[in-house]
């Protein structure tokens, strides 16, 4: 029998990177988004042993209709396209504001607070519950080590890490990295149009 697998996408992460490593400097960031599922599909699609696609859980944040509600009404617009297929799972968090977000001069950006926390309690928790065989993370993000390090010591699931070829990578010995090209990243991204 395949391999379940579930695939973990630190969303902020992967759409950023991406954008910054494949996509003009003139393109914004909203026409550079990542399609969950076909992300996922592609890393199953990749590995040797082959796996059926359990599931692709998104973690992302979602901005403050009352302070960005144009760029929150996109953010719906993603989640309600990408849960049209029941093997999307989107956790979203709201975003935090600086202070003086709403003051001239405001330079710092609204920022993810708990997506990391999140998605390590659901890959260990998964892993634990027997929900996959095989988990891979798309993420660059060092905080997410631990999580992987006791799924694979424990010998819970089989987990791999995913990352842009050019980007910083997720690495930790004997895990195997899957690196995706700029044709890969042409290859999932989200051609719908979001207009608000």
């Amino acid at each position: 029998m395949a391999p379940r697998v579930v695939v973990f996408v630190d969303y902020q992460n992967a759409h950023a990177s991406g954008h910054t490593l494949y996509c003009d400097a003139s393109d914004p960031i909203y026409n550079c988004l990542v399609d969950p599922l076909k992300l996922a599909q592609l890393l199953v699609a990749r590995r040797a042993p082959g796996g059926t696609l359990q599931e692709v859980r998104v973690y992302r944040g979602r901005p403050d209709p009352r302070k960005e509600p144009k760029l929150t009404a996109a953010n719906d617009k993603h989640f309600d396209a990408w849960k049209s297929d029941a093997r999307v799972m989107v956790k979203r968090r709201p975003l935090m504001y600086p202070q003086d977000w709403s003051e001239p001069g405001c330079v710092e950006r609204p920022r993810e607070k708990g997506i990391d926390v999140s998605l390590a309690i659901d890959m260990v928790r998964l892993a634990y519950e027997k929900k996959y065989d095989v988990g891979i993370l798309f993420s660059r993000d060092t905080d997410l080590k631990p999580p992987l390090e006791m799924v694979r010591d424990l010998k819970l699931a089989h987990v791999e890490v995913a990352g842009w070829d050019g980007a910083s990578v997720l690495k930790l010995p004997g895990l195997y990295l899957h690196k995706l090209s700029r044709q890969d990243f042409v290859a999932v991204r989200d051609t719908r149009r979001y207009v608000v």
